[in-house]
């Protein structure tokens, strides 16, 4: 019923604001043209300025900051601030509206509980979740023995030593890169695995389908929870659950003052990556055509595909049991031996990658900083972990049911808002 509310609020209020703004432009017109000027104007002397350094950046940024400004002053004093204002409420009320319609909980099959379960707990992990919530008084409670990480302790041996002791259960709770090290020894034996939501952006648990906002909850999982089989990937034989970005970003944040100066680095690098002439993120792969290209100032591999650019679940992946790699490449890349532009992002899904190069590769593994002899080889381990989930708790991304186009979008909606939608999630 929840969902058919929300569809039916987002075709009603979508509508009424689509109008509105069909009236709005022609009545202002040619303002909304003069504001779409000076935004194009902006992101254009953006870019200019980031791939550049010295006095060329600060005009190029200059510019941009200009540009933007006009654009804000033509908005609020062309008359109808109040009316656009209204417009802009309207699209976050139905984007609010359509995600609360696609949301889905899965009745994921219900398994025994473990006998002897051994919760993992970083207790500065965002923030001191795990403090503040008491995950150890929590475990205790639920028959889980907990065990603490400490400063200098080797999570591997310790989660090992647990295995060798008679533990059937394995959950963490910290970080993505906690996780994944958990979850490969958890998937290596054949042993059930909690998440625990208790690091700062728990992606992995938002795409498992966990609560992120029910840390203690989340304990639930060895008590009555359901169980659903997932995939994990692996980079030159190291496991990770979301992802490992190359290029831009990796680079910058293995630069000396990266931590004091976060933006400077960053944009210190862009030259770097896309310059012109820029050579020293050079990288090569095959793209889904099986051509050989190098170049791009990023390239993004995940454990399955992410939604990118969407507005609905954009940044999460619909499923993590396709049994695929996601495989993003940003930026410029080039045919061997050319510096032109192909086309600016390119996202495809494949069973194994690998990007190859003249010098070791940073990277950042599942938001871990690292370094890595090339070539990189990736690949996906289909199926091989034992997820549990707390019966109270999605089971299923948010974007599960989310469908890809507009069409689709609106199709989707007007058969969940007549009751007849029939993709209620019965799987994750």
């Amino acid at each position: 019923m929840r969902r058919r509310i929300a569809a039916v609020v987002a075709l009603l209020v979508g509508a009424a604001t689509a109008v509105l703004a069909v009236v709005v432009a022609v009545s202002e017109f040619p303002r909304g043209l003069a504001v779409l000027a000076c935004v194009v104007i902006a992101a254009v002397a953006a870019w200019y300025g980031v791939l550049r350094r010295g006095t060329a950046r600060v005009l190029g940024l200059a510019l941009a900051a200009l540009a933007l400004a006009g654009a804000v002053v033509l908005v609020v004093v062309g008359g109808s601030f109040g009316v656009d204002l209204i417009v802009v409420v309207g699209l976050l009320v139905t984007l609010a509206a359509t995600r609360a319609a696609f949301t889905s909980h899965v009745d994921l099959p219900r398994v025994p509980p473990p006998q002897h379960a051994v919760l993992f707990f970083n207790p500065k992990s965002g923030g001191g979740k795990a403090e503040r919530f008491a995950v150890a008084k929590e475990a205790r409670d639920r028959g889980i023995e907990p065990i603490e990480l400490k400063l200098g302790d080797d999570l591997e041996a310790l989660v090992r030593d647990a295995v060798a002791r008679g533990a059937d259960g394995l959950a963490m709770a910290g970080g993505d890169g906690s996780q994944a090290i958990v979850a490969a020894i958890a998937a290596e034996v054949s042993l059930p695995y909690a998440c625990i939501p208790a690091g700062t952006r728990n992606h992995f648990a938002l795409d498992l389908g966990v609560d992120r906002d029910d840390v203690v909850g989340a304990l639930d999982a060895f008590v009555n929870g359901g169980e659903r089989l997932v995939d994990l990937a692996e980079v030159n034989g190291r496991v990770f659950v979301n992802n490992v970005s190359l290029g831009l970003y990796a680079e910058a944040v293995q630069r000396t003052g990266y931590r004091a100066a976060k933006i400077r680095t960053l944009l210190d690098t862009v030259p770097d990556a896309l310059g012109a002439g820029g050579s020293e993120l050079d990288m090569r792969w095959t793209g889904p055509g099986g051509h050989a290209h190098r170049g791009g100032a990023a390239v993004l591999v995940s454990n399955n595909r992410y939604r990118l650019g969407r507005a609905v679940g954009s940044g999460t992946r619909p499923r993590i049991d396709d049994g695929l790699l996601g495989i993003t490449v940003m930026g410029a890349p080039a045919d061997a031996g050319q510096r032109h532009l192909e086309r600016p992002w390119r996202e495809w899904s494949a069973p194994s990658f690998e990007v190859d190069a003249d010098r070791p590769l940073p990277a950042g593994v599942d938001g871990e900083a690292l370094v890595f002899d090339a070539p990189l080889r990736f690949r996906i381990r289909p199926g091989v972990l034992r997820v549990r989930i707390a019966p109270q708790h999605p089971g299923s991304s948010p974007s599960a049911l989310a469908p890809e186009g507009l069409r689709d979008g609106l199709a989707a909606l007007v058969h969940i808002a007549l009751g007849s939608d029939r993709r209620a999630a019965t799987s994750p």
